[in-house]
């Protein structure tokens, strides 16, 4: 059966050499991060599309069973343990289907980052480390490791190499900065070539980082 495409916001370089998957945070929608992308400064002949898909809406435990949009149900505020491992199966197969959607558009993996930021960046970093096809880089912005405890027999050698930009905020009170230190402590420690950085920021994103990712973005996306 054929998964079923998420709705999204799309936007840059159509046809396009390059597609960043970005996927939004807990309660917000694609168009969280829209207006971003001409603050990235990537130059447009580079061929950037960017997809901003939409979370179906669920039940989430820590609010009450409120329906929100949500990549996966979270059940308490120590996001260390209990974490939805079917929420989180299901979302990756769904960014999946968007990543052989662009294959089928004339963009191979090697060409495709993948960006998240809080709840979508642990499904950036819990689907793009175990991803069987090469990816051209990774993006964790304000976010944390699920289902790590599978990691080291999950992983995919295709993507051992792949490049992770990491940043955090040093106040943020939402997912605290150890939770992404802890993070970072194990993608280095598994060998990845990570950028990391924290800003003085809470759950939020700041001018300095956006840039920072910019740059970081031109990078691995005019190395392939």
């Amino acid at each position: 059966m054929t998964e079923e495409l998420l709705p999204r916001v799309e936007s840059g370089a159509d046809p396009a050499r390059c597609t960043v998957i970005w996927l939004h945070g807990l309660g917000a929608d694609g168009h969280d991060f829209e207006s971003i992308v001409p603050e990235l400064g990537l130059d447009p002949s580079i061929g950037v599309r960017f997809l901003f898909p939409h979370a179906p809406q669920i039940p989430v435990t820590l609010n009450g069973g409120m329906r929100m949009r949500a990549w996966y149900d979270i059940a308490e505020l120590d996001l260390r343990r209990h974490h939805d491992e079917a929420g989180i199966l299901r979302s990756c197969a769904r960014i999946e289907a968007l990543i052989d959607h662009e294959i089928s558009r004339g963009v191979p993996t090697e060409r495709i980052v993948l960006a998240g930021f809080s709840q979508g960046g642990a499904i950036a970093l819990h689907l793009g480390l175990r991803f069987d096809r090469k990816l051209a880089g990774i993006v964790a912005l304000s976010t944390y490791l699920v289902r790590a405890e599978s990691l080291d027999q999950e992983l995919s050698p295709a993507n051992r190499k792949t490049p992770i930009f990491q940043a955090h905020g040093a106040h943020d009170p939402m997912v605290p900065l150890d939770r992404g230190q802890e993070a970072r402590d194990r993608l280095l420690a598994l060998g990845y070539p990570l950028f990391w950085q924290r800003y003085p920021m809470q759950h939020e994103v700041c001018w300095e980082e956006i840039r920072a990712l910019g740059d970081w973005l031109k990078t691995q996306l005019t190395a392939t």
